[in-house]
């Protein structure tokens, strides 16, 4: 896959209180997803997109019909940094 693809899968990242909190206890970043994208597509696209270790990842699909993805990063990439990174805080 290319970057294009990569984009493709992952939409945005979602910023709300519990996201903040997930962020700094679990080291957890939650983004939207396209809805088609199965775990591997999503995990392998957010480690080529931040170049960061992804441990695991779970996903829900919202009422509106969105699939949300709650990915937990390694202990040596920070969520924190990330998300700064982003410029979301």
């Amino acid at each position: 896959m290319n970057s294009n693809e990569d984009y493709g899968i992952v939409k945005f990242p979602l910023i709300t209180e519990k996201s903040i909190r997930l962020n700094e206890r679990e080291n957890k970043i939650i983004f939207i997803v396209d809805k088609k994208s199965n775990k591997n597509d999503i995990k392998n696209a957010v480690e080529r997109i931040f170049n960061v270790r992804v441990v695991k990842i779970n996903t829900t699909i919202l009422q509106n019909g969105r699939k949300k993805a709650f990915v937990r990063l390694a202990n040596e990439n920070p969520a924190r940094d990330i998300i700064t990174q982003m410029g979301l805080m």
